[in-house]
C-alpha cells in the first residue's frame, strides 16, 4: 500500500517548478496522497499549471499575514478533504531584500517584523488552524523548512536566520504542545538549492558549488531528495518523531572549518 495512501495533505509555498514545496507535492502524490497547495495572488498562474499535473490536487488563495486569508484557506481545506486533514507542509519564508543586502547591523523595525511574521510565526497561526482539522482524523504531521543558518553565521543571510532561529525554537513548542493530540511536528534543514528565494541570496551560486566539494557525500542535494525525507517524515514510519530537526544537506553540517 502507498505511504500515504488515503491522506489529505495541505501545502503552502509552492512558488515554481523549483520549490522544495512542489518537490513535497509530488513525493506526497505519488504515494496516494490527496493534495492542496495554495497560492499568493502573484503566483496564481504558476500554481495553477503545476496542480494540473497532479489528479488530486486543488488549489487554494492565501496570503499568510492576512489571517482571514488563512481562516478561509483551513475552512476551504475542509471542504475539499472532508472536514480533515492529515498533513501541513509550511514552505514558506520572506525577508525584504533590502535586509538580506545591507549589514546585519542595519536590520529595519519593519523589515525584522517582516521576516518574523512571514517565516516564523506563519507556522503557528497554520498550526492553529490545522489542529481540529487533524483531530478530526485521530491526528496528523506537520513540517517546515528551516536552513542551518539558524545556528551558524551565513553571510547575506541576516534577518531570515533570525527567523529560522523562531522557527526551529517554534517546532519544539508545538511539538509539546500538540504531542497529546497524536499531532507530530518537525523540520527539515535542506542544504541549498536552486530555488527562487535561494537565488535572492547574494553569493548562494559559490556557496552551493563551495558545499559540493566539502560536504561529506561530496554533492549537492536536489529539491526531491528533501520531497523524499519529507514523505518519510509525514507518514507513518516517522510515527514517534517529533520536534525533531532533520538535517538533509549531504552530510555538510557535519563538518567543521576546512
Amino acid at each position: 500500500m502507498p505511504l500515504l495512501e488515503g491522506k489529505k495533505a495541505l501545502i503552502f509555498g509552492v512558488a515554481n517548478h523549483r520549490s522544495i514545496a512542489w518537490a513535497i507535492a509530488q513525493a506526497f502524490a505519488a504515494e496516494g496522497a490527496s493534495i492542496a497547495l495554495t497560492y499568493q495572488e502573484r503566483m496564481e498562474k504558476y500554481v495553477r499549471d503545476l496542480a494540473t499535473r497532479v489528479p488530486t490536487a486543488a488549489v487554494i488563495p492565501c496570503d499568510v499575514q492576512q489571517d482571514d486569508q488563512l481562516d478561509s484557506a483551513f475552512a476551504e481545506a475542509g471542504e475539499i478533504f472532508g472536514g480533515g486533514l492529515d498533513i501541513l507542509v509550511h514552505s514558506v519564508a520572506y525577508a525584504p531584500p533590502s535586509e538580506l543586502e545591507n549589514p546585519f547591523l542595519e536590520t529595519t523595525r519593519d523589515g525584522f517584523h517582516t521576516a518574523l511574521d512571514i517565516s516564523s510565526y506563519s507556522l503557528i497561526a497554520m498550526a492553529k488552524r490545522a489542529k481540529p482539522l487533524m483531530q478530526v482524523r485521530g491526528g496528523g504531521s506537520m513540517l517546515t523548512l528551516t536552513y542551518m543558518a539558524s545556528e551558524r553565521v551565513m553571510p547575506k543571510y541576516n534577518v531570515m536566520a533570525v527567523a529560522k532561529a523562531a522557527l526551529e525554537c517554534s517546532v519544539r513548542y508545538l511539538a509539546y504542545e500538540l504531542g497529546e493530540h497524536n499531532i507530530r511536528i518537525n523540520a527539515i534543514s535542506a542544504g541549498p538549492v536552486n530555488t527562487l528565494a535561494a537565488r535572492g541570496i547574494s553569493g548562494f551560486t559559490g556557496f552551493r558549488e563551495q558545499m559540493g566539494h566539502i560536504a561529506p557525500l561530496r554533492r549537492n542535494i536536489e529539491q526531491d531528495e528533501v520531497g523524499d525525507a519529507a514523505l518519510f517524515l509525514c507518514s507513518d514510519l516517522a510515527r514517534a518523531i517529533t520536534g525533531d530537526i532533520l538535517f538533509v544537506d549531504a552530510g555538510y553540517n557535519v563538518m567543521g572549518a576546512v
